[in-house]
């Protein structure tokens, strides 16, 4: 996992430094691009010529080096792992209070990849509670800290202390930068978003205020958690996030909806559907656009197909469905009703009465309902963290 990886090193005050030549030539072998920061202390200890002739990049050493300034903002960003080794105690202490008078700690801060620790320093200050303190500062932020090893020590005592050996060390980078087992890695969803348009006639049709963000923040969502999405899409303005693992069906109608959720619906393993699908459309289009008239004009409606319905009819052992319910009055009871009726898993209630909540608004206050009639509710939050709450649930799911 190391080739084609940026990593920074970042090289502080230690006898330890001279460890840090044998892990950067690793590195390099391993097919890393390698940009070395080192601490004004560290080049007592190591030239940055070693290491700028080993990493083939120039050793940064100052915020400005000749007459140039070194932006610790983008260094922060460019990486794929921060890896200080060795980190002195002094470093460490540092990071952990978030002081930043050099180079090093001014990159560290503006990280915005993982970060890895190789402490190196004596017995003692090892085992001091300052030390042990700031470490569980460091480990609280998430950081990865690697244990130190026994043996000899700059101050000829044996003990704990000494920089773990650039062989490890690179078994640990390796190991950093493996992907994430997602929970959803290999599953397939269907999720559909945005309101649908049923024709009056070549210029009007019904339809509704729905602008598919709830629905797009699912699939987003999804996707992050691993899983392939069909997303079926009704015409929306909003954008979808350019994730390689949302693939988009775009539809007009209830009808063209319904065609492609049950072509899709065979090879998935969940599905969402969050679109606002019109309940009725026109019986009849015009051809031509209706002329104003001063006489009342009547429209005969006939129901749409009921996608949910269908594919809670269609519905496997091995597969998940969740609705959504909008509602305006008696929510809970119409929830509950539907959850039966069309066979679902799940269903996600939100109320038009809830300041906030429904459509348009960037922001939505949901409740959860299960089969077994247990309530989830949740308070108001933006769109996106509402879809999080909408995965976390159907993770805890098994199809039945």
């Amino acid at each position: 996992m190391i080739q084609g990886k940026k990593i920074l090193l970042g090289i502080t005050g230690s006898i330890a430094a001279y460890k840090a030549a044998v892990l950067l030539r690793q590195l390099i072998k391993a097919g890393a691009e390698v940009q070395v920061v080192m601490t004004p202390a560290a080049a007592d200890f190591v030239a940055p010529l070693t290491f700028g002739t080993l990493s083939k990049r120039p050793v940064l050493t100052g915020l400005v080096t000749a007459d140039q300034w070194n932006n610790h903002v983008a260094l922060g960003r460019w990486a794929d792992l921060m890896l200080i080794a060795p980190a002195s105690v002094n470093t460490i202490a540092k990071m952990a209070r978030g002081l930043c008078d050099n180079l090093l700690t001014a990159v560290y801060l503006s990280a915005t990849c993982p970060v890895m620790l190789a402490p190196a320093m004596d017995e003692d200050m090892w085992k001091h509670p300052a030390t042990r303190r700031n470490l569980d500062i460091l480990s609280g932020y998430g950081h990865i800290l690697l244990p130190v090893e026994e043996g000899e020590l700059a101050s000829g005592l044996r003990g704990p202390g000494r920089m773990a050996e650039p062989e490890a060390i690179l078994a640990r980078i390796d190991e950093a930068l493996q992907p994430p087992s997602l929970p959803l890695q290999g599953k397939t969803a269907l999720v559909t978003a945005g309101p649908t348009r049923e024709a009056i006639d070549p210029v009007r049709f019904i339809g509704n205020h729905s602008s598919g963000k709830m629905g797009i923040a699912i699939a987003g969502e999804l996707a992050r958690q691993g899983a392939a999405v069909e997303l079926v899409l009704g015409p929306v303005s909003q954008p979808v996030p350019a994730h390689p693992g949302i693939r988009v069906t775009a539809v007009t109608t209830a009808e063209e909806m319904y065609n492609a959720c049950l072509n899709l619906f065979k090879k998935v393993q969940l599905a969402v559907l969050a679109a606002a699908v019109a309940d009725y459309r026109p019986a009849r289009t015009a051809d031509r656009k209706i002329k104003k008239q001063t006489a009342s004009l009547q429209l005969q409606l006939e129901p749409t197909p009921d996608i949910l319905l269908e594919l809670g009819k269609r519905k496997k052992k091995t597969q998940l469905l969740a609705g959504f319910s909008l509602e305006t009055d008696h929510e809970q009871d119409h929830a509950l009703a539907k959850i039966k009726e069309k066979h679902l898993d799940m269903i996600v209630l939100n109320s038009l009465r809830d300041e906030g909540a429904g459509f348009l608004y960037d922001t939505n206050k949901i409740t959860i309902y299960t089969p077994d009639g247990i309530a989830r509710p949740f308070p108001l939050k933006p769109k996106t963290e509402v879809a999080r709450d909408i995965v976390a649930t159907l993770l805890t799911l098994k199809p039945r």
